[in-house]
């Protein structure tokens, strides 16, 4: 009897059971729907985890390695600036690539979340090759708000920790600690008595620290060594009076940047005199393929910049058909480029001749090295006051030196001779540059 009334409690007890079992589940969906519905609220969820759940599927737009230049089709990335997960706006940068000659900057197609990074700082990438990957039209949703939230609750964190370390500063004057410090007088008295024995280096700092080469300067390393394994370099030198060209700037330089806003200096002029010289030269702006000299009639000339990455030479095209002040514009906005980091690779291609100015640094005298596969390197040097002669009279001029380096393949020494001399006498005489 007894176990009878048992069983028909039981089969009684099953739907109660089940009912409250259904109960407990309505009431535990209904309070995580709530949850849910709280995060997506407070901005807690969003970008994929949002989109997962909604079951929303946006567009993922390839970012590829761009078109670099026809001598180039690799470079190193140097950087990501975003990391995945977090939100890009369009044309916003997302890369930068370093090649031989300039830093290539990759921006974002299409705005969205960063889904995937394919490569690693100083990974070597080709020209078509997938960087990175992006989910389009994923809104940030306050995005980066928690990466600023967990920046800022770093410190908090760490807060607590300073009782511990106010503990540490009594154990540190226990006597057993102490206890070392009477041995120092020992010590000093080795080390005194070492380095009067003139042995020892040890009171020196003798640090080193090793840097990677960049691309850029792994690349000029190897051209300026080609152009000596290649080239066979010969260079003249000449001594120019810049008595004329600074006193033609004195009388000029205020007006010229007033109506021009152009500051008139040197490069103008030489660049002007090498173009004009160039014309009884032609070899000097020539060049070697295989077995045929090749001469050009028109001055592109290479003028060599010096920027924190290493140097560079952007190139001012068709000098002979340009006036002092048209090649004085072009020159300094080319070097503002330059040193702002954003000079192209079009900026630098081509070039048949270089002019270096190390007199900007101080430079007194030098030999220029070639740049290949040009012929021919203009070299000018600081402006200083010497005692010359004139008319047989001891005077002192504000004199320069200038050093032409070229391929004795292509030009002969009287043509090198030459077309220095010529140089030389537009820059004592500038007005002669008016009548040719």
């Amino acid at each position: 009897m007894l176990r009878s009334t048992l069983r028909v409690t039981s089969r009684a007890a099953r739907p109660l059971a089940a009912s409250m079992g259904r109960s407990s589940a309505v009431h535990a969906g209904a309070a995580a729907q709530a949850k849910l519905y709280s995060q997506i609220q407070m901005g807690a969820m969003h970008g994929p985890a949002l989109q997962h759940l909604c079951g929303l599927r946006y567009a993922s737009t390839s970012v590829q390695v761009p078109p670099m230049a026809e001598s180039l089709t690799e470079g190193s990335l140097k950087e990501f600036t975003k990391q995945v997960g977090e939100y890009i706006e369009q044309d916003e940068l997302l890369a930068t690539i370093e090649t031989d000659k300039i830093d290539i900057e990759v921006n974002a197609p299409v705005s969205g979340t960063v889904t995937k990074l394919n490569f690693k700082p100083e990974d070597t990438v080709t020209v078509g090759e997938e960087l990175a990957q992006i989910e389009e039209g994923a809104a940030p949703a306050g995005g980066q708000k928690p990466a600023a939230k967990e920046e800022t609750s770093a410190p908090q964190e760490a807060a607590p920790a300073s009782p511990a370390a106010k503990e540490e500063k009594p154990q540190a004057a226990k006597p057993a600690q102490a206890a070392p410090a009477k041995e120092q007088p020992k010590q000093a008295a080795a080390q005194s008595s070492t380095v009067s024995a003139g042995a020892s280096v040890s009171g020196f700092a003798r640090t080193e620290r090793r840097v990677k080469m960049n691309r850029m300067r792994m690349r000029i390393a190897e051209r300026l060594k080609e152009a000596q394994n290649t080239a066979a370099s010969l260079t003249t030198f000449n001594e120019v009076d810049m008595s004329a060209l600074l006193e033609m700037r004195k009388l000029y330089k205020d007006e010229i940047l007033k109506t021009k806003g152009v500051k008139f200096g040197f490069m103008g002029l030489f660049a002007k005199a090498v173009a004009l010289a160039q014309k009884e030269v032609p070899a000097v702006t020539g060049g070697i393929e295989g077995d045929q000299l090749v001469y050009r009639d028109y001055t592109d000339i290479s003028i060599a910049v010096a920027t924190p990455k290493g140097l560079v030479t952007p190139v001012v095209r068709n000098v002979e058909s340009l006036s002092v002040l048209e090649i004085e514009q072009e020159i300094s906005r080319l070097g503002q480029k330059a040193r702002e980091g954003k000079i192209t690779l079009e900026d630098m291609a081509g070039g048949n001749f270089t002019i270096s100015n190390g007199g900007v640094f101080g430079s007194l005298y030098g030999t220029p090295i070639i740049n290949t596969p040009q012929t021919a390197v203009l070299g000018l040097h600081g402006v200083k006051e010497r005692p010359v002669t004139v008319n047989g009279q001891i005077v002192s001029r504000p004199m320069m030196y200038l050093a032409l380096t070229y391929d004795h393949r292509m030009l002969d020494g009287r043509e090198g001779v030459t077309f220095l001399k010529t140089i030389k006498e537009l820059i004592e005489d500038p007005r002669k540059m008016l009548l040719v």
